[in-house]
């Protein structure tokens, strides 16, 4: 359950810092956390679907 919450905070986290560098406004900001917390999140996710299915 930690891998896919972990990579919503860290996707969010990299999103906005990636956005502030490049000068976005807020609106981008928001955009771009909300994109890269879903792809992180859909990575931490097949990681934890991939370490489940690997004990059993």
């Amino acid at each position: 359950m930690i891998f896919p919450l972990s990579g919503l905070v860290i996707g969010a986290l990299i999103g906005v810092m990636r956005a502030r560098m490049r000068g976005g406004k807020p609106a981008d900001l928001v955009q771009w956390g909300l994109v890269f917390a879903i792809l992180f999140g859909l990575i931490g996710l097949f990681v934890l679907i991939f370490i489940e299915r690997s004990y059993y």
